[in-house]
């Protein structure tokens, strides 16, 4: 059995689609990521699936349940942390887990004992009475994933789990994930918009682009659609580098993004050489030359033509158009 399939799934607000018709089948025990910048449209799908938003159109069915005429038992199979801060910090981390199975109407023995576990699977223990208030930001978040963990759900869904973190808290925060999901089975649908997360986590990743699945596979199979290497090249003239290789044998591709150009080639220790020498003799300037292997970040500005950084940016531009529904954000 598929954990969560999807057809068609569409959202509208007025005229705008914020997931324009997506389709997925993500397995039982998988984790899943819901790669693309903000304002793609990770949040709405997740909206949905987890009942908070009805679709426009479309249909979805989650551990076997319909989306539409069976949410008691969609949310019953679900667990969720929400991308914005949730959790009550005038309770204590104890306080805050137990509520939570109050809501769910769990037997208070099963609450006592379900605490203890999830307390220690979070590394919470010795922090369970203090204030939540006193935590830091890697605390809180550890703490959301245990109270989501609370009532033992089959899927839960983490939208931007580590946004705002340090480094070294996101690294740890990603290991806790990781461990849960091959440890338990528990299936997981990661939002992010971080390449590096969605690389280390995921089993596979669906790049989404307003609201559209662009591309979707494992981490290694999206970069083998690059194949090769990628020569990131800064230049005084891009443009007219990126019409002098496009005729070059050795030149595959090249992509013009945020005044960079991305060349991909077969074997780029033979190629930058030659990218070099070329420029020259046409007497344009070559600033740097990064020769490396595809990132997830080269397959999003293969299949869109710019960085999820550029779409991040614009997004700031069209900030009033963002739609916000029970503490979620497109």
């Amino acid at each position: 059995m598929n954990a969560i399939e999807t057809k068609g799934l569409v959202k509208k607000f007025g005229d705008f689609a914020a997931v324009a018709g997506i389709n997925l089948e993500i397995k039982e025990g998988e984790l899943f990521g819901l790669l693309g910048p903000n304002g793609a449209g990770k949040t709405t799908t997740i909206s949905m699936l987890s009942t908070i938003l009805k679709p426009s159109s479309g249909s979805a069915s989650v551990w076997g349940k319909d989306l539409l005429h069976d949410k008691d038992s969609v949310r019953k199979s679900i667990g969720i942390v929400f991308q914005d801060p949730s959790l009550d910090d005038e309770l204590t981390g104890r306080e805050n887990l137990d509520f939570h199975g109050r809501m769910y109407a769990m037997e208070p023995g099963l609450i006592h004992e379900r605490i203890a576990e999830v307390l220690k699977l979070v590394e919470l223990e010795s922090k369970a009475d203090a204030l939540v208030k006193t935590y830091s930001g890697g605390m809180k978040r550890r703490l959301e994933i245990a109270r989501g963990l609370m009532h033992k759900p089959k899927i839960l869904f983490l939208d931007e789990p580590t946004i705002g973190l340090d480094p070294q808290t996101r690294r740890n925060l990603w290991e806790y994930i990781r461990n849960f999901n091959k440890k338990d089975g528990i299936t997981i649908i990661l939002t992010t918009h971080y390449m590096e997360e969605a690389d280390f986590l995921c089993d596979r990743i669906a790049i989404i682009d307003h609201g559209k699945i662009i591309a979707l596979d494992t981490p290694e199979k999206l970069k083998e659609v690059l194949g090769g290497d990628i020569i990131t090249v800064e230049s005084t003239d891009s443009n007219a580098l990126k019409k002098l290789l496009e005729g070059q044998v050795f030149v595959k591709e090249t992509k013009l993004f945020d005044e960079h150009l991305n060349v991909s080639v077969d074997n780029g220790g033979k190629a930058l050489p030659k990218l070099i020498e070329l420029a020259q003799k046409n007497k344009i300037t070559v600033d740097s030359a990064v020769l490396k292997r595809p990132s997830l970040e080269d397959v999003f500005i293969h299949y869109t033509g710019r960085t999820i950084r550029e779409e991040e940016a614009s997004d700031k531009d069209k900030a009033r158009m963002q739609v916000k529904v029970g503490g979620f954000r497109r």
